[in-house]
């Protein structure tokens, strides 16, 4: 990476696995980055206050915190401590709605606000974080050189998208779209896993990696853990979600956007942390007394006897009314 040709001060607050990559790579570009943590191990500074009195003016404070409240309490704090001509920057992974919030506190004070959606994860360090940011363009002029610094190299990867909210909103819907990619590589990966006529699927994968229209680098990770875990058998099928999937669905709701397969791929996380779906007891339940299809529980009164087969299933269906019009084979 080459070092930057402009030279800045800037305060980063969050030290963790991707803010001290961060700091690191800015540093690398030559910028002098004063880094707080509540961690005193990796902390150049011991507070907030300390951060604050060693940037020169104008003060540019890069905010690297767990969203909501601890990022809340963070400007909060902030506004305190700043004066006329600064800017904070929030990089998490803040709502948009508490962007607007946040700059109209500081914005009291005359201090500006800039959001930053970041994505890069731990390869960020080497390869550059993708940077989607709003706010003024003079707020943006004071932090452009950080963001020159964290960008990757080439045309591609930084945006100026928009005023105030408009970087986090567009890194939920970046986040939103990658959901939906993500599921749609683990389903097909069960699908090839499923049947026994394709033997190698983790070389099925890597095939796709070249010349096919669903190359990417998500591609690329889902063959790098099957490398290290072919089948993954060490992986609980648990997935959580971070959040900004559901704030991209309830964006879609609330703007008559419809997001099908967002919406779909959250859902699927949720059911991964259930043991066994309540909601599929109920589908089976009446799915055996309109149908007299076999379920796995004892039958509730009046319908299939456990695990009933095709005989018990006829009878069941003729006391549940299928001449009515409904085939015991529908669903």
């Amino acid at each position: 990476m080459e070092a930057s040709l402009v030279t800045m001060d800037i305060g980063l607050i969050g030290l963790g696995k991707m803010g001290g990559n961060m700091r690191e790579r800015m540093r690398r570009a030559g910028l002098t980055v004063v880094g707080y943590d509540r961690n005193p191990d990796v902390s150049d500074v011991d507070s907030l206050e300390a951060l604050v009195e060693a940037l020169p003016s104008p003060k540019v404070v890069w905010v690297m915190v767990p969203a909501g409240d601890p990022t809340r309490a963070t400007v909060q704090e902030l506004a305190g401590l700043l004066g006329e001509g600064d800017v904070v920057v929030d990089g998490g992974n803040s709502r948009w709605t508490d962007d607007i919030a946040n700059a109209e506190l500081l914005a009291e004070k005359k201090i500006g606000y800039v959001d930053c959606g970041v994505s890069g994860g731990v390869w960020g360090l080497e390869n550059g974080y993708a940077l989607m940011y709003g706010g003024e363009a003079d707020d943006i002029e004071k932090v452009q050189p950080a963001f020159d610094a964290l960008a990757p190299e080439g045309d591609f990867g930084s945006v100026h998208a928009g005023k105030v909210g408009a970087g986090h909103f567009s890194k939920m819907v970046h986040n939103g779209i990658e959901y939906a990619i993500m599921q749609s590589y683990a389903e097909g990966w069960e699908l090839l896993e499923k049947v026994d006529m394709v033997e190698n699927v983790t070389e099925v994968f890597r095939s796709w990696r070249e010349g096919t229209v669903i190359r990417s680098w998500l591609l690329d990770l889902m063959v790098a853990a099957l490398d290290d875990d072919p089948g993954l058998s060490k992986v609980a099928g648990y997935a959580e979600d971070s959040g900004e999937g559901r704030w991209t669905v309830e964006a879609g709701i609330e703007h008559a956007v419809a997001t099908p397969a967002i919406t779909a791929a959250l859902y699927a996380r949720f059911v991964s942390r259930q043991d066994d779906s309540p909601a599929m007891q109920a589908v089976a339940a009446m799915r055996n007394q309109f149908g007299g299809h076999a379920v796995r529980t004892p039958a509730p009164k009046g319908g299939d006897v456990e695990d009933g087969g095709p005989a018990d299933q006829t009878e069941t269906a003729k006391k549940a009314g299928a001449g009515s019009g409904q085939e015991p084979g529908e669903s």
